[in-house]
């Protein structure tokens, strides 16, 4: 009865580690990533390899999004970052490898290399942060304000220059 208890054990363990995949089980298959730009305040809008949008925001934002697009594909994402007064820029982010993949060779076996960590999108990872710098404020006409005021804090000579309107 313990070595049929034995084997029992051994055979659990065994297929519960050949059926999972190391960065399954450790890593990730979504990734926050910290969305910033300088100036803040900026809208942004990420879109995908395929150039769908996936999400809108304006900075600073963290959004969550997939490392995987398909079988043994990495994502890719195209940051527009947008703000009146400055001209648009991009930033691309790409994924890596993550290194917990590799833990298949001792834990996840073939199984969890070549087809649990691929087809999840966990072999691979995003990075932490995205940012945009949307350089200096473009030349042009100052912003127009508007400023009130009671005819007893304007200068004689402005209360002068005044034109009635009827």
């Amino acid at each position: 009865m313990k070595a049929l208890r034995t084997l029992f054990t051994v055979s659990a363990l065994t297929a519960t580690l050949l059926t999972s995949g190391c960065a399954s089980i450790v890593g990730d298959s979504k990734y926050p990533v910290n969305v910033s730009s300088t100036p803040s305040g900026a809208d942004f809008t990420i879109k995908n390899k395929d150039g769908v949008v996936v999400h809108n925001g304006s900075t600073p934002n963290t959004v969550t999004l997939p490392s995987g697009r398909g079988y043994f594909k990495g994502e890719a994402y195209t940051i527009t970052f947008k703000k009146e007064g400055y001209a648009d820029t991009s930033a691309t982010l790409e994924t890596s490898m993550s290194g917990w993949y590799w833990g298949n060779l001792l834990l996840g076996g073939l199984i969890g290399m070549l087809v649990v960590d691929p087809l999840t999108g966990a072999m691979y990872k995003l990075p932490a942060d995205a940012a945009g710098n949307l350089g200096n404020p473009l030349p042009g006409e100052p912003p127009k304000s508007l400023t009130l005021l009671e005819i007893d804090q304007l200068s004689p000579s402005d209360r002068a220059a005044l034109v009635r309107i009827n």
